[in-house]
C-alpha cells in the first residue's frame, strides 16, 4: 500500500495508570448505546479503519505496513485491548492523542497522525468516539511490529518543534455570516474527514500548508505516493476539476465512487469503500456545498493548448487514420472499446478521459500505474457491482505503455506532457510481485 498521510499512527501506546484503567473501565459501562452508534458513524467519517486494519486482519487491530519517505510504518492496535490496544486509555489521553498528537505516556505522535486536522474536533463528538472505540469495538490481543523509520525521524522529542510551527490545537469555529450546511461540511473537511492531509501541498517540513480555507492552498492539490490528489476547490469561473461538477455530481462520486465525469481510483478508493459512501446524505450535500464555495485559482497548465481538438481526435480515431501514431493505434487496440471514440467512456461505468484530472496531471504515475495495473471501483451500499478495467502490463512494453500514456494525456484536448518509457517502468517496479506485469517476450 502507498504512503498515505492521514494514516493514524498511535505509536507504542503504553499502559496507563492504575486511576487510568479504572477511569477507562468505568467509561465503557456507562456509555450509551446511541452514543456509541453515533461514534461508529464518526470512525466511519474519520476512515480510521483503512489505516488502522492489515489486509486479512481483524478491524483496527493495526498491522498495516505502510512505505513512507521515513521508513516503513505499521499501524498501531486501536482496540480495547488494555495491553495490545488503547484499553487503558481514559477519556483525556484519547482526546490528547486526536486532538494534540500526545500518547498516553506523554510521548509525541508522529504527524502522519492527522492530528492537526482532529484538533478541530467538538469535545461531544470525541466523547462519542471514545465511547465507541472502548465499548463498540471488539478487543484485540494482538500487538504489531514496530514501526522501522530512520534516524532523525524517529526520535519523538523533535516532534515538539514541528507541532509548535504548524499544529493548530483550537476548535472549529464556522465562519461569520456561514450557513449550518456550509458550516457542517467545512467541519468534516477540515476535521473528522482531514481531506487537506491528501489534498494540500506539503511544505519544506512535510506540514501541510494549509489547515482551513483562509489560505488558498487549501485542498489545492497534492501529489503522494505516485497518485494526483486533485484540487477540491470547486468554486470560481471555469470548469476545471470539480468546477465543473454539480453539488450532487460531489454527492454522487464519495456516495458511490462514480458519476457522470468519472471514476475513483487510487487512494481514494479505499476511501470511498469504507468511509464516504456510508455518510448521510445531508452529509455528503454539506460537504459538496462547502466544497463548491472554495474559489479555485487557474494554473497554467490548465490554459495550455492542445495539439488536438475533442472533434479532430475523434474523427481520427473513428476513421482508424493512425498510421504514423503509434499511440493512437494503441489506444484503438486496448483501450476504444470501453472509452470510444470521443473518449467520453460511459457515465457511471467507463470514466471519461476528456479533461479528465489524474490524465492531466503534471505526475503521470497514476495514469501509467492504471495502464499497467487496471483498477477495480469499490462495491458500496449505492452501487455494490465493483466494475474493474482489466491490467495491461502483461501485454505493453514500456515504451508501448509511454506511447499510449503520451497519447490520452495530448488527445481532445487534453494538455498532460509526454511520458517516457523510463517512467513507466519505474511505475512497473512499485507493483506487487505476484502480478504478472511484465510484457511477454514473443522471441522465446
Amino acid at each position: 500500500m502507498t504512503y498515505r498521510v492521514w494514516f493514524t499512527t498511535l505509536l507504542g501506546c503504553g499502559l496507563a495508570s492504575v486511576t487510568g484503567a479504572v477511569m477507562a473501565a468505568e467509561g465503557q459501562r456507562g456509555a450509551d448505546p446511541s452514543q456509541v452508534e453515533r461514534g461508529a458513524y464518526l470512525a466511519r467519517a474519520g476512515d480510521c479503519v483503512a489505516c488502522h486494519t492489515a489486509e486479512g486482519g481483524k478491524p483496527f487491530a493495526g498491522g498495516l505496513e505502510i512505505d513512507s519517505p521515513f521508513g516503513t510504518i505499521v499501524s498501531t492496535n486501536i482496540t480495547p485491548d488494555p495491553e495490545a490496544g488503547i484499553g487503558n486509555y481514559t477519556r483525556e489521553q484519547f482526546a490528547d492523542a486526536l486532538r494534540e498528537g500526545e500518547r498516553a505516556d506523554g510521548a509525541n505522535l508522529y504527524p502522519a497522525m492527522p492530528y492537526p486536522s482532529y484538533a478541530k474536533l467538538s469535545d461531544e463528538d470525541i466523547d462519542a468516539l471514545y465511547a465507541y472505540f472502548m465499548q463498540g469495538v471488539e478487543p484485540v490481543a494482538e500487538q504489531p511490529a514496530e514501526s522501522d523509520v530512520s534516524f532523525p525521524f524517529n526520535q519523538r522529542w523533535g516532534i515538539s518543534l514541528w507541532n509548535w510551527l504548524f499544529a493548530d490545537a483550537e476548535a472549529f469555529e464556522p465562519a461569520s455570516g456561514q450557513s449550518e450546511q456550509l458550516a457542517r461540511g467545512a467541519y468534516l473537511v477540515q476535521g473528522l474527514g482531514h481531506c487537506g492531509s491528501c489534498h494540500t501541498p506539503r511544505g519544506l517540513l512535510f506540514q501541510e500548508k494549509a489547515l482551513d480555507d483562509s489560505d488558498e492552498a487549501y485542498l489545492s492539490g497534492e501529489t503522494l505516493g505516485g497518485w494526483w490528489a486533485p484540487s477540491l476547490r470547486g468554486g470560481g469561473e471555469g470548469d476545471a476539476g470539480l468546477q465543473g461538477w454539480s453539488a450532487d455530481d460531489i454527492v454522487e462520486y464519495l456516495a458511490t465512487g462514480r458519476n457522470d465525469h468519472d471514476a475513483v481510483v487510487g487512494e481514494m478508493t479505499s476511501v470511498v469503500a469504507n468511509s464516504t459512501s456510508h455518510l448521510t446524505n445531508d452529509d455528503l450535500q454539506a460537504i459538496a456545498a462547502y466544497l463548491k464555495s472554495l474559489p479555485r485559482q487557474s494554473r497554467d497548465d490548465e490554459n495550455r493548448q492542445s495539439e488536438t481538438t475533442p472533434a479532430q481526435t475523434e474523427q481520427m480515431l473513428t476513421a482508424a487514420d493512425v498510421d504514423g501514431k503509434p499511440g493512437a493505434r494503441l489506444y484503438l487496440d486496448n483501450c476504444n472499446a470501453c472509452h470510444f471514440a470521443n473518449g467520453e467512456g460511459a457515465a457511471k461505468v467507463f470514466p471519461s478521459l476528456v479533461g479528465n484530472e489524474l490524465v492531466n496531471a503534471d505526475d503521470p504515475t497514476g495514469l501509467v500505474h492504471v495502464i499497467l495495473a487496471g483498477a477495480r471501483l469499490p462495491s458500496t451500499p449505492g452501487k455494490p457491482e465493483a466494475l474493474a478495467m482489466p491490467d495491461f502490463g502483461w501485454r505493453l512494453s514500456d515504451d508501448e505503455a509511454a506511447q499510449l500514456a503520451t497519447f490520452v494525456r495530448g488527445a481532445w484536448g487534453n494538455h498532460g506532457d509526454a511520458v517516457s518509457a523510463e517512467q513507466v517502468a519505474e511505475v512497473r517496479e512499485t507493483l506487487p510481485e505476484d502480478r504478472e506485469t511484465s510484457a511477454p517476450d514473443f522471441e522465446k
